[in-house]
């Protein structure tokens, strides 16, 4: 899943290297922390965070199999 999220939000960004992403598991939920360089954060959160919810139907679509709840938070 963290493949997928990096897949998505590295084109985004105009310092792909800086992306990275962490996942928080528990027994009811996964958490995707994304960490991007400060001026890419609002790239990545689009208008009205209209990106940012994007990414996220993308990733609970991708892991509705899963069985558990799956959050992304975006972090600088």
């Amino acid at each position: 899943m963290t493949s997928l999220i990096e897949t998505i939000v590295k084109p985004l960004v105009d310092y792909p290297a800086d992306v990275k992403v962490e996942a928080q598991e528990d027994e009811r939920q996964v958490t995707y922390i994304l960490t991007v360089h400060q001026e890419d954060v609002g790239k990545v959160i689009g208008k009205q965070g209209r990106v940012a919810k994007a990414i996220r139907t993308v990733v609970n679509a991708a892991a509705s199999q899963q069985g558990k709840k799956v959050y992304v938070k975006i972090q600088e």
